[in-house]
């Protein structure tokens, strides 16, 4: 036979209570004790009034449980549980013993901040977080950066620490409810200290508490040495070319320009006659020289128009060229490069061409030649021999 449980709930009847109200309390309590099936003796001194009989004690027990809940809500008792953290990390920028690391903590928390209320995070005994000032920190609520001081005023976060606790603590500032928050801290917050690893290698657990209520570990692992050291060598590279070796002008006529052209029979219009083609890995670059004497024949020269750059003129002596550059970074050196013509080499000094300041892609020159004579100019077979050479600069 199941055990019925007895409760007895001693009230005091002032005799000038409005009966309505005491009725209606009855009847309340009637009603919430019914629901748990609870045997409830209400007494008046010393006379009882059984109202009920009807629960086994497990329900009684229950009841009581809620009984006593609507006693500290009645007395206006808030009670807030504190909840565990998720999405916990801690990213560090090194994890070698005794080495300086900056750290990037998230963690997600369900309650949230009220103001007033404070956020720790506690690093190992080991860990040197002396040196540490307000501004090696950032506070992140989501997205946004609180502001950060030595001591809270309004809605500026207070940071501090002592020994190994940082203590960030809130004047009428919260952070909401589900809210990721993020801690940084070191170069990485804009700062310039940072945290120093404990000299043992081992896992280590950085705790996060404080005054907020929710808390949690993270978990880190100090090793002897967190850097690899990754070797190589990128070879030096220079390409240098020119398209053909032989360029000529053919018959030279006092009444005309004459251009000099890859066949060797000349151009009376403007035609490259070679192009150089170069490029380099080299950190300043190239340079691109040519060196040689003017046209001879024995003794006898057609006179180089010099280094300053001229209009091709027929009827007058000269020899000289201009060039014009696509691709890479290459450049046409002064004055080989505008619409006029120079020569400024001999056979015992270079003049540069073209150049690249820098690493460069291939850059190809087209390179164009006059040859001008005058009715004095004597007759004879005239060669000349030009070298060009391309120079990386490492």
């Amino acid at each position: 036979m199941a055990k019925r449980s007895r409760i007895n709930l001693p009230v005091e009847v002032k005799w000038d209570t409005p009966k309505g109200y005491f009725v209606s309390r009855i009847a309340n309590l009637e009603a919430f004790f019914d629901y748990f099936g609870i045997m409830v003796y209400i007494t008046d001194n010393n006379s009882s009034m059984k109202m009920k009989q009807k629960s086994l004690i497990r329900k009684s027990i229950i009841a009581w449980a809620i009984i006593l809940s609507l006693v500290i809500s009645a007395a206006g008792a808030r009670y807030v549980q504190a909840a565990s953290l998720t999405a916990l990390s801690n990213t560090m920028t090194n994890q070698t013993i005794s080495a300086a690391s900056d750290h990037t903590i998230k963690f997600t928390t369900p309650t949230g901040v009220a103001a007033g209320q404070t956020i720790t995070v506690t690093f190992p005994s080991g860990f040197g977080l002396s040196t540490l000032v307000a501004a090696d920190f950032n506070l992140l609520s989501g997205v946004s950066t609180l502001t950060l001081a030595g001591t809270c005023t309004g809605t500026t976060w207070g940071v501090a620490v002592a020994s190994q606790v940082i203590t960030f603590t809130s004047c009428t500032g919260t952070i909401a409810a589900t809210t990721v928050i993020t801690v940084k801290i070191g170069v990485v917050a804009g700062g310039t200290h940072q945290i120093t690893n404990n000299s043992s290698a081992a896992s280590y657990s950085i705790t996060i508490g404080g005054t907020f209520g929710d808390t949690g570990t993270i978990t880190i692992q100090i090793v002897t040495n967190s850097v690899v050291a990754v070797s190589a060598t990128v070879p030096q590279s220079l390409t240098f070319s020119i398209s053909t070796n032989s360029i000529g002008f053919g018959t030279l006529s006092t009444s005309a320009v004459t251009y000099a052209n890859a066949g060797g029979t000349g151009s009376s219009s403007s035609v490259v006659a070679h192009t150089l083609a170069a490029g380099t890995n080299a950190v300043s670059g190239y340079t691109i020289t040519v060196q040689g004497a003017t046209l001879t024949s024995g003794s006898n020269t057609i006179a180089a128009i010099g280094s300053t750059a001229a209009a091709s003129a027929a009827g007058t002596a000269q020899f000289g060229l201009n060039a014009t550059v696509s691709g890479g970074i290459g450049t046409v050196s002064s004055p080989y490069n505008g619409a006029n013509y120079a020569y400024a080499a001999t056979s015992s000094t270079s003049s540069a061409v073209g150049s690249a300041s820098g690493s460069s892609a291939t850059s190809t020159y087209s390179v164009t030649y006059i040859c001008n004579i005058a009715a004095q100019t004597p007759a004879g077979s005239y060669t000349a021999s030009l070298t060009y050479i391309g120079t990386a600069n490492f």
